[in-house]
């Protein structure tokens, strides 16, 4: 399925973020698209919160790190590929040992690694900027347990 969402402010992202984390079940992974500051990181911290990540203010972009973990319902993984210079540096950190059922795994900038990920069946997000803080978002492959 396919979603097309507007959101108005950094709040409605992460409100949106948390309508989807609230209806995972374990065993997605979810790659994020967008420009700097299209609102991936916003919509990440909705997620982990719907998620039940147990310190949702903690959450932020491991630009430095790659991989942040959250606890919550499900292992958490945010992964960010923005600093990975091949689709092997993202394959070394482990990423097929992030992927099972108790896990949810939450890729910024996975058009980087988009060639690691053509055999899962992930949910794409695409993020874009349409004015100061209007931000459209894109959603493919969205499961049908979903709704928004």
């Amino acid at each position: 399925m396919e979603f097309e969402i507007v959101s108005n402010s950094a709040k409605q992202t992460i409100e949106i973020g948390e309508r989807i984390g609230s209806q995972l079940k374990g065993g997605e992974v979810i790659g994020f698209c967008g420009s700097l500051g299209s609102g991936k990181t916003h919509l990440i911290k909705g997620i982990a919160a719907g998620a039940g990540a147990q310190d949702s203010k903690v959450v932020n972009s491991p630009t430095f790190v790659i991989v942040n973990e959250y606890a919550g319902r499900f292992d958490i993984y945010h992964v960010d590929a923005y600093r990975l210079n091949s689709v092997e540096e993202f394959e070394m950190l482990g990423f097929d040992d992030f992927c099972y059922r108790g896990s949810v795994v939450l890729i910024e900038w996975a058009d980087k690694v988009e060639s690691a990920l053509k055999n899962i069946d992930y949910i794409r997000i695409e993020l874009a900027v349409d004015g100061e803080t209007v931000r459209n978002i894109h959603i493919k492959n969205m499961p049908e347990y979903i709704t928004l």
